[in-house]
């Protein structure tokens, strides 16, 4: 067959003209727009420079349909675009939550199923997804090629604006009555389908639980009350018509927001989206918006209950109890800043009012899982409380919260605090990583913090009270407060089982025996369908010709400094410097090893040199971006059977507090602290309940890290660090009366990590202070010296790789070689008081470097769907699918059903 020329000279001439609109800054482009300005049937609005975030921001209204669209032109090749919607529902059916999975299962110009899914491996997007919250709904992508972008706007307009909505798919994605074996008549109905049980394994979770409680009942009447995502036992009251009228008011341009970021041009982008979707439409009244809650004229309070956690750190202190304040509303940006900054000084780190008043006594183990400023809501809150606490202490916690905002009335809050939050969000602003267009996009209230900034400090300025007045008005004064009180109940459990199978009974009683049948029949049909390959020819697909042929490459120099192996990498980090260093565990006695993760918890905690914790902590806000040690397992990229292990020190700074950052680090190689029991007892308690926490939430993650442990050493190493393991280690520590043994440990661990002859750096920063930088690195390992000791490593199976893959004469790492390792199968089963399960199944791999990996990594894409179809098919809800290339195993994970079904 003959080639279609001018459909080649067309994609040529495409890719030309995108390059050459790309030749000119795309904060130039931007600049060029005036308001008023009409571009594809949008009117340009308002055109605004933000120089600190390197961006031009433009805001455009649709003429037909009012949709908005705001556009944030950066010369960043990473490109985003986004529609959201407002979604208000007024029950907990979860009719958001189920018409975001089912617009995902097919649309009017691409109708195969799951079109999401299938993109995967005919795209090069670097992030594909889609939320819903309480009160919208958004659909983002990124990627960094400009046909790539345009071939996914078509799948995600086409998705949300002109979905197939089919009676099947919502069967499948919301709830049905199905035979609990299809294809066996007489086998039992049950409920099925993947958001129900989706939000079954939601709700398994305490934290969130108490959450979607404490914000029902805060904001009691409007859509806030209601359980967006859906409450298990509401969610079969949903109908497929009731899921189509409200994709018909609420997916509709009238009511969308669109975002678009990065280099691309813009009209390209609008012009597309009014081709192929606005102009199919008119404006209505969506009548979609929020009204602001009614104020209480006096405090409330309430009480819920909760499963009992196995897992918590004292099995007799399980109650939560937190105070929630109703705020402003979100639109005044300076009040929410005020609000949100006022926030962090009552509640943030050790020297914070509430931490000394409610942590420090040791009545609980930690902060309510609800704490602090939250503006996810029209109008903002704050909470404030404990978990891990006794009933009996109810009534003490609540008193001191109200001293305490009497103390911070009468006393403020020390001026150093008050610069080391400003300096924190300084240095947020200068702060740009590879995730910076989704910081940007989920808090483009970012573009107005400098003028926020600068207004609060005139209104500190003109009132030393300013932020005492806050307080009274906003909490002591507030009528508007809920207390809310939570506690296990034994029962609670089988309480929830017993509810669900009266719904089911309730719904079965209304059966007729022709309903049967029907249910039958539309199982088998729906089971023939979810088995049925489906052709993916109509979605869009990148060529070879799409794609550029060469890859940048970052140029980075290694060099000594002190003996010391350094990388310095000079980029365009806009003012700021980052610091990490690698330091190896191959000295480590293996009985230290267990102890690694609280190590790197507690280093930077417990205080260092002349500084105690608080003031450590003070001077890290003031100086830092912050300063943190965590565990480090990296497989090697030829062999499964070798890795490298160690902890890596991250920090950063602005460039002027560099000989103060490498003074802290000084300090905490030179002279740590580790004999305050009470200040280790509180950190070793918050530890084990975060993990405790942890569970219900990443229960997928632990099975998947724990199934691939006798896989490979590296996975075997990664679950004493992260996997089960370290979660009943610190359970078991947290229940220790004596802390001794372990004060003792910590001076040995940090004997053999800490040691320069052990180490490799690397900075990053701009070429004007790269050498700067350098000088005081140099100075910071002349500081460090004395903790230089050449210890015998603790296996004689060490294997010198080269630090640079292209020279391998120079400086080298040292890895540990277990070519002996004998991977086995291996059943494990953890029984945990959760509603549903989490299942993983791995297999081992090959590494990186092997040329099957790329084959494989293909396969795994092809593969993706047969995840998303167990949940099609059974009472689960898919949750992730994984190539754990530091493990070298593939892995899949399933979470939700019932037990028997694992």
């Amino acid at each position: 067959m003959r080639p279609d020329r001018s459909k080649w000279r067309e994609n040529i001439c495409q890719i030309y003209d995108l390059r050459r609109l790309k030749s000119s800054s795309a904060k130039e482009r931007a600049c060029q727009y005036q308001p008023g300005q009409k571009i594809h049937g949008f009117t340009v609005r308002e055109v605004v420079v933000v120089p600190d975030l390197f961006l031009t921001a433009v805001k455009l209204t649709h003429d037909r349909t009012g949709a908005q669209h705001l556009h944030a032109a950066r010369d960043d090749s990473n490109n985003l675009f986004s529609v959201q919607f407002r979604t208000t529902p007024m029950d907990s059916t979860g009719v958001p939550h189920i018409l975001e999975h089912t617009v995902l299962c097919g649309s009017k110009k691409f109708p195969c199923r799951d079109p999401f899914f299938k993109m995967l491996n005919r795209s090069l997007s670097t992030f594909m997804n889609a939320f819903t919250a309480s009160d919208y709904t958004m659909y983002p992508f990124s990627t960094q090629n400009g046909k790539d972008f345009q071939n996914l706007l078509s799948v995600y307009l086409d998705a949300v604006f002109f979905p197939c909505l089919r009676e099947q798919d919502f069967w499948q994605e919301g709830w049905r009555l199905e035979n609990e074996n299809p294809t066996d008549l007489n086998s039992p109905l049950v409920f099925k389908g993947v958001v129900f049980n989706e939000m079954k394994g939601a709700f398994s979770d305490n934290e969130r639980v108490y959450a979607q409680h404490l914000q029902n009942k805060l904001y009691p009447d409007h859509t806030y009350s209601v359980v967006s995502g859906g409450e298990p036992l509401a969610i079969p009251e949903l109908t497929w018509e009731q899921l189509r009228q409200f994709h018909t008011t609420h997916y509709h341009p009238s009511n969308a927001r669109f975002f678009t970021y990065g280099d691309l041009p813009l009209e390209q982008h609008l012009e597309q989206i009014e081709e192929e979707a606005l102009s199919k439409f008119e404006r209505i009244n969506p009548n979609t918006e929020v009204p602001s809650q009614p104020h209480w004229s006096s405090p409330r309070e309430d009480h819920v209950t909760c499963s009992p956690d196995a897992m918590a750190p004292d099995p007799a202190r399980q109650d939560t109890l937190c105070v929630s304040y109703l705020l402003g509303d979100i639109t005044d940006t300076f009040e929410g800043f005020t609000l949100s900054l006022l926030s962090s000084l009552m509640i943030s780190g050790p020297n914070s009012p509430f931490y000394k008043a409610l942590i420090e006594p040791k009545i609980g183990t930690d902060f309510s899982s609800v704490v602090g400023y939250d503006g996810s809501t029209k109008e903002a809150s704050f909470s404030i409380g404990l978990q891990g606490m006794a009933e009996e202490d109810r009534g003490r916690v609540k008193q001191i919260i109200s001293r305490t905002l009497d103390d911070i009335i009468e006393e403020g809050f020390e001026e150093e605090r008050i610069e080391a939050l400003l300096h924190k969000i300084e240095i947020q602003m200068k702060h740009q990583s590879t995730n910076f267009v989704f910081t940007l996009f989920l808090t483009f209230v970012s573009l107005l913090l400098t003028n926020s900034v600068a207004e609060f400090r005139r209104a500190l300025e003109e009132n030393p009270r300013f932020l005492q007045d806050k307080v009274q008005h906003y909490f002591k004064e507030n009528t508007h407060r809920l207390t809310l009180s939570m506690s296990p109940d034994k029962a609670y459990l089988e309480k929830q089982a017993k509810a669900e199978e009266e719904k089911l009974q309730k719904k079965i009683g209304a059966l007729s025996d022709a309903d049967r049948k029907e249910i039958y029949e539309k199982g088998l049909e729906l089971l023939v369908a979810q088995s049925e390959n489906q052709d993916a020819s109509c979605l869009p697909a990148l060529k070879v010709s799409d794609i550029e042929p060469t890859m940048p490459i970052t140029p980075v120099q290694i060099s000594t400094v002190g003996g010391v192996p350094v990388q310095c990498c000079e980029q365009p980090t806009n003012g700021l410097v980052y610091f990490r260093a690698m330091c190896s565990l191959n000295t480590l006695p293996e009985d230290l090893r267990l102890y690694i993760p609280l190590f790197c918890s507690i280093i930077t905690k417990m205080g260092c040199g002349a500084l105690d914790y608080r003031q450590q902590a003070q001077q890290m806000d003031l100086r830092t971006g912050g300063m943190s040690v965590s565990p480090l397992v990296t497989a090697d990229s030829t062999q499964l059977d070798m890795y490298e292990q160690g902890v890596l020190l991250y920090s950063s700074c602005l460039d002027r507090n560099l000989p103060h950052m490498f003074q802290l680090w000084s300090d905490i190689f030179n002279s740590s602290h580790f004999d305050d029991k009470e200040r280790l007892r509180v950190l070793v308690m918050m530890s084990a309940q975060e993990l405790a926490n942890g569970i219900s939430d990443s229960g997928h993650m632990y099975a998947m890290t724990r199934a691939a442990r006798h896989l490979t050493p590296a996975g075997d190493l990664n679950e004493t660090f992260g996997g089960m393991e370290q979660v009943k280690f610190m359970k078991k520590m947290a229940e220790m009366s004596d802390l001794d043994k372990v004060i003792r440990m910590l001076p040995r661990i940090k004997k053999h990590i800490l040691n320069p002859d052990n180490m490799r750096c690397a900075i990053n920063t701009t070429p004007q202070k790269m050498s700067n930088t350098s000088a005081h690195l140099e100075t910071f390992m002349k500081d460090v010296a004395g903790t230089r000791k050449t210890r015998k490593p603790v296996r004689t199976n060490i294997i010198e790789r080269p630090l640079d893959p292209l020279d391998d004469s120079g400086l080298s790492r040292k890895l540990i070689s277990e070519l002996n390792f004998q991977p086995c199968q291996m059943k494990t089963f953890f029984q945990l008081p959760f509603p549903v399960n989490f299942v993983s199944e791995s297999i081992r791999a090959v590494p990186f470097s092997h040329e099957d990996y790329g084959p494989q990594r293909g396969a795994d894409l092809v593969r993706v769907p047969e995840r998303r179809r167990l949940g099609e098919v059974g009472t689960v809800h898919p949750a992730g699918h994984r190539r754990g290339q530091t493990v070298g195993v593939l892995g899949r994970r399933l979470a939700g059903g019932p037990r028997e079904q694992r």
